[in-house]
């Protein structure tokens, strides 16, 4: 059975990927923001309408002892990670069109360097053949930056500002993992309705879900930007 690592599971995205893969047969690890309470964090497990169980964990990506403490309790499981899917983010600007400092910090601690510091902990837990998916955004695009076609042009520049960050990321550490076999990709997982996306947003969590796993399963190079099966520009 594999194993997958998915980070902010109690709602949303995350929560659909978290049903998503335990139907599939998978064995699920997933991280909840510290303090939520939908699921239940005494016992570490959890589960939902006669899906397998998760063992769950606490993280805050804002919060380095969270990062570091969240990391050595998985390591301490003694658990190889076959997929590690950073979900979990925040969108703190959404209604300013200029970059407001305090926000931007906020922005990139849980949406950059929290995942990352997140990640680099974690790598040698990873299966020699398995994968990172970052989860990013259309917005995180250079190419499509400001372009007035785009979904709310101009608006929530800290946020774009993280994607495109975590999009270097990526390609920089596909790079550095060739010679491990570890395929790294970021992932457009859509217009979602979710409490980010927005009640009017194209899709459902369940469809994005269904559109990320789609990319885990499918063969492909590593240092690739996704959405379903459709190579999004840079």
């Amino acid at each position: 059975m594999k194993t997958v690592l998915i980070t902010g599971v109690s709602k949303g995205i995350g929560e659909a990927l978290r049903l998503k893969f335990t139907k599939e047969g998978f064995d699920v690890l997933g991280t909840v923001y510290t303090g939520v309470g939908k699921i239940n964090t005494e016992t570490g497990t959890e589960s939902c309408d006669g899906v397998p169980k998760a063992k769950i964990f606490e993280l805050d990506l804002s919060s380095p002892e969270s990062i570091e403490r969240c990391a050595n309790e998985i390591i301490e499981t003694g658990t190889k990670i076959d997929i590690l899917i950073n979900n979990a983010g925040a969108l703190f600007d959404e209604d300013d069109t200029s970059v407001i400092v305090d926000k931007l910090r906020k922005t990139l601690e849980v949406n950059l360097v929290g995942p990352i510091d997140f990640t680099e902990r974690l790598i040698s837990q990873i299966n020699s053949g398995g994968q990172i998916i970052n989860i990013s955004s259309s917005a995180g695009s250079l190419e499509k930056a400001g372009r007035v076609e785009s979904h709310y042009p101009y608006h929530y520049p800290s946020y774009k500002i993280s994607k495109a960050g975590l999009n270097m990321y990526t390609c920089t550490l596909a790079q550095r993992l060739k010679k491990s076999d570890i395929i790294v990709s970021s992932v457009h997982p859509g217009w979602v309705r979710t409490d980010l996306g927005g009640p009017e947003a194209d899709i459902t969590a369940e469809e994005a879900a269904l559109g990320i796993y789609s990319v885990v399963v499918s063969d492909k190079e590593t240092g690739g930007f996704w959405f379903g099966k459709e190579r999004m520009p840079w």
